[in-house]
């Protein structure tokens, strides 16, 4: 007895009041009315599932369709955003509404939306599926704009981004020009189009059945289509010839059209079969128009069944994976490219590879939302006429080995990375890909300038074990990012051991027992005239919050020649960061003129016994040699970055 819904009509469901059935939901250029019966059997998918394929409608989003069509290729893919076991019209669970699940930094997402539809008459307004009564195009889209905001937020973008919001996967944006990234010259070309690599359609033959080829032109902007069949077929001379289906949602015609003269050169029989696959708004062209056509193609890597990700490259399934978020922040770890002598101050990962294989790592950054009028807002670029959206850094992600985590920093980025993505490109995420050895690994992600605000994730996929994590970084505040330097920084671990080294503060006459760490600084030759060299010392202790010990250190002066240990502390040291406190860390910034000195940290109460950490930071000054990058053009690594770092360390215990 329980009332059946046989038709879309307005629901009751809470998602109306974060996305109200107005235009401030739609586009503010149409008032649409809501659907109240557009059928008398909906249903979410039809019989026949070529007729489930998707229209599109008012909306200039053939991106998120692209990305729609290669569902209905997955149905371990489709379950997952759209769960199946969800009620539907004529259940008497049926409440109205519907969930999705949609991938976004870093986790899957649900969204609920009620089933009203934005309509035209008794028209929708926006995609639809082939099928007048099947609806899971039109309800995911309205899905993905409650997300974003609106369905005018949805105008242009790029399959890449619905890809992997709609796979939780990888996708990339490889170029089809002769005249690739690699081969560009100079900054006088369209740095849009530089930023991508060349694709040879050879490498993804291995996975050519099981990845999303999308592809786009230059001269059509926000026209996309999708690769939805790649076949090898007979002449009728003999060679073998390659064919591609394409679908395309906005109107692009192809030579290889029924009735063309093109198919004199395919078996008759063949010639029928093929062309009788053909759906509505689909098309044959074989690879070398393909190749001529379309100047980009974005590729979705495979996703196994299990949700492990496939490497296009050589088909392996990558079983592991990790990620970790970060944020570049304005006049702290906002380092901006290799250019810039504030680069050492980026965040910084550590990837730890337990065996040799296949590693991806990718730089996803999470931009800001996008706008329905500043969604258009572009910025000219230096060097090319072409615009690029605001609403994106230029990123990049370098990768270097080193032997240990404990390493000269500034010596490490003196060397050309062991890998690096192509360059700083306008993109949402980019990838890094490699065959690595065992070993440390040191991820160093950037935005192009300096000072440029994100947030961003992290993300490595492996097919074998690796573990992810941030660099710490030295104790107390964050260090000041400066014009014409950068801070260098090392950390040595101690203790203070009751009886033996836990002497307490400088009122205790066993305060002579502390450990003592010598410092030596050296003067620089690219410094401008100064009393001396800007030092910042921190200490930290390692106990938890609730067990705090009172701490503080000071720094003494060492004569020429003198012995640290020897050092007998009736001076006065030369600064102090006292009084002592109850924090897990405290530091003093200073300026010591060059020499060495003598850093003895405390307790407050003597043999009280726990371990810390002294950190060291002292600026330096770096002259970047002949390694300068243009926006859009792979860095030359045709010299050396020269730089002086001139700091020890040393127990004195």
């Amino acid at each position: 007895d329980c009332p059946v819904r046989p038709c879309l009509k307005p629901s009751l469901s809470q998602s109306q009041s974060s996305f109200p059935p107005n235009s401030s939901s739609t586009m503010a250029e149409i008032t649409p009315s809501m659907s109240l019966e557009l059928c008398d059997c909906p249903v979410l998918f039809p019989a026949n599932i070529n007729e489930g394929h998707a229209k599109q409608g008012l909306l200039g989003d053939c991106w998120f369709l692209c990305a729609c069509t290669f569902l209905l290729k997955n149905k371990h893919l489709m379950n997952k955003v759209c769960p199946p076991d969800q009620p539907l019209w004529g259940d008497c669970m049926y409440q109205g509404s519907f969930q999705f699940h949609i991938w976004q930094k870093g986790h899957w997402t649900m969204v609920t939306i009620d089933d009203r539809l934005p309509c035209i008459g008794s028209t929708l307004c926006f995609s639809r599926c082939h099928s007048p009564t099947a609806f899971w195009v039109a309800l995911l889209e309205k899905a993905y704009a409650k997300l974003h905001g609106s369905y005018e937020s949805l105008w242009a973008g790029q399959v890449s981004e619905a890809l992997v919001d709609l796979s939780g996967g990888l996708a990339e944006r490889w170029s089809l020009e002769k005249g690739g990234a690699d081969e560009a010259e100079g900054s006088g070309q369209d740095s849009d189009r530089l930023q991508r690599r060349r694709l040879d359609l050879r490498l993804l033959r291995p996975v050519r059945d099981l990845c999303a080829l999308s592809c786009s032109t230059h001269s059509s902007p926000g026209g996309q289509a999708l690769v939805t069949e790649w076949l090898d077929v007979e002449t009728v001379s003999g060679p073998r010839l390659t064919l591609l289906r394409i679908r395309n949602p906005w109107g692009r015609r192809g030579t290889w059209l029924k009735g063309e003269a093109c198919w004199s050169s395919v078996d008759p029989a063949l010639r029928v079969e093929l062309q009788g696959r053909l759906e509505a708004g689909e098309f044959w062209v074989d690879e070398a128009e393909f190749l001529s056509q379309f100047d980009d193609v974005t590729v979705g890597y495979p996703i196994t069944e299990d949700g492990h990700l496939k490497s296009i490259f050589t088909g392996s399934v990558l079983s592991y994976s990790r990620q970790l978020p970060g944020r570049w922040t304005r006049g702290l770890t906002a380092g901006g490219c290799r250019n810039c002598t504030s680069y050492g101050t980026n965040p910084k990962f550590w990837l730890k590879v337990s065996e040799r294989g296949e590693v991806l790592v990718s730089l996803h950054q999470q931009g800001e939302c996008r706008g329905n009028k500043e969604r258009y807002a572009h910025n000219p670029l230096e060097g090319g006429p072409n615009t690029q959206p605001l609403h994106y850094q230029a990123i990049a992600l370098h990768m270097w080995k080193v032997e240990k985590k404990r390493f000269n920093l500034a010596r490490v980025l003196n060397k050309a990375p062991s890998a690096s993505t192509h360059c700083h490109a306008y993109e949402r995420e980019v990838v890094l890909h490699g065959h690595l050895q065992p070993g440390h690994y040191l991820l160093i992600p950037s935005t192009f300038l300096a000072g440029a605000q994100s947030s961003f994730l992290i993300r490595a996929f492996s097919s074998g074990p690796v573990s992810l994590s941030a660099m710490r970084s030295p104790a107390g505040p964050p260090l000041p990012l400066l014009a014409d330097s950068e801070w260098d920084h090392c950390d040595f671990q101690g203790g203070w051991v009751a009886g033996v080294s836990a002497g307490g503060s400088r009122n205790s006459p066993s305060h002579r027992k502390n450990p003592r760490f010598l410092l030596s600084l050296g003067g620089h030759a690219d410094a401008p005239p100064s009393p001396g060299v800007d030092v910042r010392v921190s200490l930290r202790q390692n106990r938890p919050d609730a067990d705090l010990y009172a701490i503080g250190f000071h720094v003494y002066k060492v004569p020429e020649g003198a012995s640290v240990m020897a050092l007998p502390l009736d001076e006065e040291p030369v600064a102090s960061c006292v009084p002592h406190c109850y924090t897990q860390d405290v530091s003093l910034a200073c300026c010591l003129p060059a020499g060495s000195y003598a850093i003895i940290p405390s307790t407050y109460q003597p043999e009280l016994p726990g371990s810390f950490t002294v950190s060291v930071a002292r600026r330096i000054y770096r002259k970047v040699m002949k390694s300068q990058e243009l926006l859009g053009n792979t860095i030359q690594e045709v010299g050396s970055i020269r730089s002086h770092r001139n700091v020890k360390l040393w127990n004195g215990v």
